[in-house]
């Protein structure tokens, strides 16, 4: 009777620690993830709300830096370069800091991302770009503290804020020309060498159709004649001797070991000497 009396009080106590009472947070957390382009965007903040208070220039006092939402920093991330006031900005993540002011609000997106509120020490090297919003004062209120990514183009968008009757923005630009001419000139170009090693080395390994995959891998060679990579001539000869070319098999696999012992990979060298012993050629 003891025992139960413990291992009832012990499940009571456990079931005490762990539970936890949960209420809605007074700057709700959000996260916005946006393709720009051909970008993609992602947007975290922290949303306080007016509550019946003054915020610009009072709550958020003019000419004081303020770390454009709550708890942990409001956070922007770029996957590729983008260019903002004319300057360029790397691809990764950024706090953004805000300094109103009546007429214009001063953004800066700074490299360390890791501080609640504003950093302590302010170090000038951690400023990736800074950028000016002029303000537009709205016919109405808006309650919450608002972000967004907005007035989308296939180059740009605007990093809009909202809040109070106020609303500024700051443009930046994408790369999606350079992206999309890329990928164009890639695809219209046709397979790349890997892309026909892959296809035959499957057919290979598949017992598939096995003139294609001597077809594939003596492109994927010839397209790597000036730097030759031993792993696809090992392939080459596999698919050569499968096919009943015998001959091919073993020039292919004798330029493998060559390049294997270039690059001293012992396994290369063993499986293409057993190979050639097999072929008779050793």
């Amino acid at each position: 009777m003891k025992k139960l009396v413990l291992f009832a009080f012990a499940f009571t106590l456990m079931f005490s620690v762990n539970a936890q009472i949960k209420t809605p947070q007074p700057s709700p957390f959000t996260k916005i993830e946006q393709k720009v382009g051909l970008t993609d965007v992602t947007l975290e903040y922290s949303r306080p709300s007016m509550k019946g208070r003054k915020i610009f220039g009072n709550l958020v006092p003019y000419g004081k830096m303020w770390r454009a939402g709550a708890n942990k920093n409001t956070t922007i991330t770029f996957g590729d370069d983008v260019t903002i006031d004319g300057n360029t900005l790397k691809a990764g993540s950024y706090a953004i800091f805000i300094t109103p002011n009546k007429e214009s609000w001063d953004v800066v997106f700074y490299s360390d991302t890791e501080n609640w509120g504003t950093p302590r020490e302010w170090d000038d090297s951690k400023v990736a770009a800074k950028a000016s919003a002029k303000v537009y004062n709205m016919p109405m209120n808006v309650e919450t503290w608002t972000i967004g990514i907005d007035d989308l183009t296939n180059n740009s968008a605007s990093i809009g804020f909202v809040w109070e009757n106020t609303y500024a923005a700051v443009t930046f630009e994408v790369p999606t020309d350079a992206k999309a001419s890329a990928s164009i000139d890639r695809v219209m170009s046709g397979p790349s060498a890997n892309d026909y090693y892959a296809a035959a080395v499957y057919n290979l390994s598949e017992g598939k159709d096995l003139d294609k995959a001597m077809e594939w891998i003596d492109k994927a060679v010839d397209m790597t004649n000036d730097q030759p990579r031993f792993w696809y001539l090992r392939q080459q000869s596999l698919i050569h001797a499968a096919n009943g070319d015998k001959k091919g098999a073993i020039a292919a696999a004798k330029k493998s070991l060559e390049g294997a012992k270039k690059a001293e990979n012992a396994d290369y060298i063993k499986m293409n000497k057993e190979s050639l012993k097999e072929w008779g050629a050793m």
